[in-house]
């Protein structure tokens, strides 16, 4: 049986860990509603298929899963709610993965006020706008259980990648926001922060370096963070709330 349906979004490439955590959780007999957005994928230049939503949503469905897929540009503040409120079609809207991101490089004297409004669009507006409709549409059953959960995956860019960096810090702070506002109503809200995953937009500089700097002398991967999805959606996982977790190999405290 189904353990509830699961919002995921930013699942546009087979590669991206967006896809793998969806993959997991299906095997973990939580259906999907996955959300992307091609022209993104197209604009930035991520390598990408031009159906991989669909191919993730069908290795999905091979493991048991019930997927949905829905393209949708979370710059358009109308977007999130209707997102949330289709997930919820059947009324057993659990959880939400927040794995979209704008993430366009620039530094301080660079970034243009356009780029850094669709950084914040994206990142933090659209972010809250879906754990507030999340909050809104729960069902009595998932909040009795207290059985809500919020991950959101973060970063901590900053030099020369300033609006990402700064948006994914506002994204933080209100996903711990999230674990206090929403606790009344059984949610569980945690950040993590994967560290460097090579899902096709590492040079061979960047890959080397990220695994110099890791003492487990490899890159992360969508396995890896989808592993701690995967106990936080658990009841062992319940205590855990209102945390920015590191899932980064020891990255950050790396010589």
């Amino acid at each position: 049986m189904s353990r509830g349906t699961v919002l995921l979004t930013g699942v546009g490439r087979r590669r991206g860990i967006a896809a793998g955590i969806a993959l997991a959780l299906a095997g973990d007999d939580w259906d999907l509603t996955l959300c992307h957005w091609p022209g993104y994928d197209d604009r930035v230049g991520l390598e990408h298929g031009p159906d991989d939503a669909e191919a993730v949503a069908t290795r999905c469905r091979e493991l048991g899963a019930q997927v949905e897929v829905i393209a949708a540009d979370l710059a358009d503040p109308e977007v999130p709610e209707r997102l949330v409120r289709e997930a919820n079609r059947r009324g057993d809207l659990t959880a939400l993965v927040l794995s979209h991101a704008e993430s366009v490089d620039s530094a301080i004297r660079t970034t243009t006020v356009e780029s850094w409004e669709r950084h914040f669009a994206v990142n933090a507006r659209a972010s809250w706008l879906l754990i507030k409709a999340l909050a809104e549409q729960l069902s009595p059953a998932v909040v009795e259980r207290g059985a809500a959960r919020v991950v959101a995956l973060t970063s901590d860019h900053t030099a020369y990648n300033l609006p990402y960096g700064a948006s994914k810090g506002a994204l933080d702070r209100l996903v711990v926001a999230a674990a206090h506002e929403l606790a009344d109503l059984g949610v569980r809200a945690n950040v993590v922060n994967p560290g460097p995953v090579d899902t096709g937009w590492m040079t061979e500089e960047i890959r080397d370096a990220g695994i110099a700097q890791t003492p487990l002398g490899r890159l992360g991967t969508p396995q890896d963070t989808a592993d701690l999805v995967r106990f936080l959606f658990s009841e062992q996982g319940g205590w855990i709330t209102g945390q920015l977790l590191h899932s980064n190999g020891g990255f950050r405290t790396a010589d």
